[in-house]
């Protein structure tokens, strides 16, 4: 019988795997915190309107990689392609507004995006997202992006560049895809297919089309801060002054558009130059205009999304170092079936005590157990045979050291193993 492997497109985190991926979790959830974030889990499907509202039906999201399907109610369903659209339908839903202002949120999501598959770059991805709303302050923007560095900080991620650009308001942007339309006119048979569709309807998506004639033809297009309205002016100058005072570096990149149509004003990204072609790390920006094409009332938001994938595609090829992870404090080994019921009763009492221990579960002979005592990193062991059970007494063996030391296997047992445990690495430390 074949044996049936995972999709294409997709990836098994085995143990080994998810222990790195738990400290990297860890650091982002400290940092959501000190920042005043709340955690926020939605479901991993919705109404297909919601993503067509909120990504843009131009967007090659909506328009290529979707995963669309009618459910058995004929009811079209997508899975998620990203976080934000999600979050916002939450809010809205459930009046978390009415809660004060600013509104602040993160998640861990898995998003579905049907695409060619290579490095850094899957059909289910990972993502750490922040969402704040109700803060229209540039300040905001510098927050959110300085949160942003504070997890690589942390990490110890190296060779990262913050980029920064300003894509406008409708008002000022509507003057800039005249602008666009223009300039693409005269380049319009050369255009792929799915940009001339967008000449008319949205130009913007020219910027951000990864056909090579398209971007060779991109890169000579007008710049939109040379369109920026007063307001959207001020605002990005006030996102660089505060970046400034935090001593956050940033390049601006006027070619920085984004991916969906949602984002106005501030868009940034996070790039790393040990991830190839796909160098972009961590994406976001503001938008503004979001929660009242959405159906509530009109409210500022930004947030980004920060790729898990190919963020420990970066940890591991920088070498940054992991704590050694958790192994077993104590394995029992058993000879008999009294022994291995007795093994199992003190595995359990150290286990209430949130103590690591495990035991015997395959009738093996004591060579194999000690065997796999070793594999799995067992600290120390205890070998209960008919001697020990008589005498209530077992010789608990340092595995590091080979020390032996007697041990009551009474009442107090936890108690005994606690303090030789801390007695020993106290020793060893010194």
């Amino acid at each position: 019988m074949d044996l049936i492997r995972a999709q294409k497109g997709t990836q098994d985190l085995l143990p080994v795997q998810t222990e790195k991926w738990q400290v990297v979790e860890d650091v982002m959830r400290s940092e959501a915190k000190i920042h005043g974030f709340g955690e926020i889990r939605t479901p991993v499907f919705e109404d297909t309107r919601l993503f067509q509202r909120s990504v843009g039906e131009t967007t090659d999201v909506v328009q290529k990689e979707m995963y669309t399907f009618n459910d058995k109610g004929g009811r079209s369903i997508t899975l998620r392609p990203e976080g934000t659209a999600g979050a916002v339908r939450a809010m809205l839903e459930h009046g978390v507004y009415n809660d004060g202002l600013p509104i602040k949120m993160y998640y861990f999501t898995s998003c579905y995006r049907y695409e060619n598959t290579q490095a850094g770059r899957l059909r289910e991805f990972h993502q750490f997202g922040v969402e704040l709303f109700g803060a229209s302050s540039p300040m905001a923007d510098a927050e959110v992006i300085g949160m942003a560095k504070s997890i690589f900080d942390r990490l110890g991620v190296r060779n990262l560049s913050l980029e920064i650009n300003s894509i406008g308001c409708p008002d000022c942007r509507a003057k800039y895809y005249d602008a666009l339309r223009t300039y693409f006119s005269a380049y319009k048979d050369q255009l792929c297919e799915t940009c001339q569709g967008r000449l008319e309807r949205n130009p913007m998506r020219i910027l951000d089309c990864k056909s090579p004639i398209c971007s060779k033809i991109a890169a000579g297009a007008p710049r939109m801060l040379d369109y920026l309205c007063d307001d959207c002016k001020a605002h990005f100058e006030g996102v660089k002054s505060g970046l400034t005072a935090a001593n956050i570096e940033f390049t601006v990149n006027p070619s920085i558009v984004r991916g969906l149509d949602y984002y106005t004003r501030t868009v940034f990204e996070f790039v790393s130059n040990d991830l190839g072609a796909q160098s972009t790390v961590c994406g976001g920006g503001r938008y503004d205009g979001l929660v009242e094409e959405m159906g509530g009332q009109h409210m500022p938001a930004l947030g980004f999304g920060l790729g898990m994938e190919r963020l420990m595609m970066i940890l591991d090829a920088q070498k940054v170092e992991f704590p050694a992870p958790e192994t077993c404090d104590l394995y029992i080994a058993s000879l008999g079936d009294a022994a291995k019921l007795e093994s199992y009763k003190l595995a359990h009492r150290l286990q209430e005590y949130s103590i690591s221990a495990t035991f015997d579960m395959n009738d093996r002979a004591l060579k194999a157990q000690m065997k796999y005592a070793d594999k799995i990193g067992a600290k120390y062991t205890i070998v209960l045979g008919d001697n020990e059970l008589e005498t209530n007494r077992a010789d608990i063996k340092n595995m590091k050291t080979g020390e032996k030391e007697k041990i009551s296997l009474g009442d107090d047992f936890v108690e005994q193993f606690v303090i030789l445990q801390t007695k020993q690495e106290d020793t060893l430390a010194f």
